[in-house]
């Protein structure tokens, strides 16, 4: 199945270490973070699990639930958390999709066949409260994902929602931000009351609280 940006999230009902979950209803109105391991008991997965349990503090203050995949089941979900919580010093109370029989990997375009057929990539799937699919990030299983830059799209996303925004490269909270050329002069001058510079008639950046 082919998802897009702008896409409504396939929803599905499943079970999880917690027990069985709806993803539209679980989300409620929150953003989601969902995101794939290839399986349980491997290494980069357990550190990525234990790092989105350490930012449990940081999702909640942007009002997004994690939500992990792994293609096995409840039961071996919840001897893994035993390691990751050991070894990554944290305690993992997200619920994480078993996905034993690869429904949900191919629903969401997860298996990429160079990597292994049986065994999900490392997706990134950011979800906004209408169930649509914000942003999309696919890792190779090699390579662990980078959890800062996770943090930094769901802030640039929420902040263009409330703002009418965009971010320039390698924009961080704080710094300043682009008026969209689709927003004319006139009408900045009422959004942005601060002012702008005008670096072309293109590009004017300013600066949101």
């Amino acid at each position: 199945m082919s998802l897009h940006i702008g896409d409504i999230a396939p929803d599905f009902t499943v079970d999880t270490q917690v027990g069985p979950i709806s993803l539209h209803d679980w989300a409620g109105d929150s953003w989601v973070f969902f995101f794939s391991h290839p399986a349980d008991f491997t290494p980069v997965c357990t550190t990525e699990m234990g790092r989105t349990a350490q930012l449990a503090d940081e999702f909640a203050k942007r009002n997004t639930k994690p939500l992990g995949l792994s293609t096995d089941t409840a039961e071996e979900h919840r001897k893994w958390i035993a390691d990751v919580n050991d070894t990554q010093n944290t305690d993992l109370q997200f619920p994480i999709v078993a996905d034993a029989d690869l429904s949900i990997a191919r629903m969401y375009d997860m298996l990429h066949p160079d990597q292994s057929d049986t065994a999900a990539v490392r997706s990134v799937f950011i979800i906004d409260p209408d169930k649509k699919i914000r942003l999309m990030m696919t890792y190779p299983m090699s390579c662990g994902r980078n959890f800062d830059e996770i943090l930094r799209v769901i802030d640039a996303l929420q902040l263009a929602d409330a703002k009418r925004i965009a971010t320039p490269a390698d924009w961080r909270s704080g710094d300043e931000v682009i008026i969209p050329p689709s927003i004319a002069d006139e009408e900045a001058k009422g959004l942005f009351p601060q002012g702008w510079t005008a670096h072309r008639p293109y590009l004017r950046t300013t600066r949101v609280d």
